[in-house]
């Protein structure tokens, strides 16, 4: 199922990679889960980006991306990093999704810094479509995954070397975590959250966020039908 509380070294340093376009709940679930972890635990959060300009949830203009003219309801959050600017010793570098992923021209600084950290964190953490910021660097090559249901195919057609998983809430291959679409960061980061510091305690944090926790990887309501023959 999942690991519980078998890891040697307690990760202290956690960092989101921020681009144009990410999805709201993708970031803000499992950092909320985080938050509350850390009135408990001595635990850091780094937000980078490409720049220290704030990064709106609303995706630059993409081929792909049709949104109605005068469209304006979004968030940004405020970068503590810039990619030009890291911060050290990350130990769990977390990836968004989001509409933003629909052009691989709008990631591809995302891909290359996901690239050259990935040697140095400990875990790798993707929620939604953020895998394809992983697939794309090349760093789920042979590994199992899986990623946002309702953009599956579109999602995962490019990229064959990978094993892409139809049915899962969350994935682990290694100290690569992949989860599903949205919402399902949420349950991974507290899958994730059971792993440091014991099942138990995760489930008092979703008790206190009052979250249903889906803590089965493979309970997966929205899994991606199989491929007419």
């Amino acid at each position: 199922m999942w690991q519980d509380a078998n890891i040697v070294v307690e990760p202290k340093h956690y960092a989101i990679l921020l681009f144009e376009g990410f999805q709201a709940l993708d970031v803000f679930g499992p950092l909320d889960a985080l938050n509350i972890t850390s009135l408990d635990n001595g635990i850091k959060l780094s937000i980078i980006a490409p720049t220290l300009n704030p990064v709106s949830t609303k995706p630059p203009p993409l081929p792909i991306v049709n949104l109605k003219p005068g469209w304006g309801f979004s968030e940004s959050v405020v970068p503590t990093h810039s990619y030009d600017d890291l911060p050290t010793e990350i130990d769990v570098l977390i990836v968004p999704g989001g509409l933003g992923t629909s052009h691989c021209a709008n990631i591809e600084p995302a891909v290359k810094l996901a690239r050259k950290l990935y040697p140095e964190v400990k875990y790798l953490f993707s929620i939604c479509t953020g895998s394809k910021v992983l697939a794309e660097a090349g760093l789920l090559d042979g590994k199992k995954a899986t990623t946002n249901k309702r953009r599956y195919e579109e999602t995962t057609r490019p990229y064959p070397q990978v094993q892409w998983q139809r049915s899962a809430r969350w994935v682990i291959d290694g100290n690569i975590w992949t989860s599903s679409g949205i919402s399902a960061g949420t349950d991974a980061m507290l899958a994730f959250i059971g792993m440091v510091y014991g099942r138990e305690y995760a489930q008092a944090i979703a008790k206190r966020m009052e979250y249903r926790w889906v803590e089965d990887p493979t309970d997966d309501p929205f899994a991606a039908p199989e491929p007419s023959p």
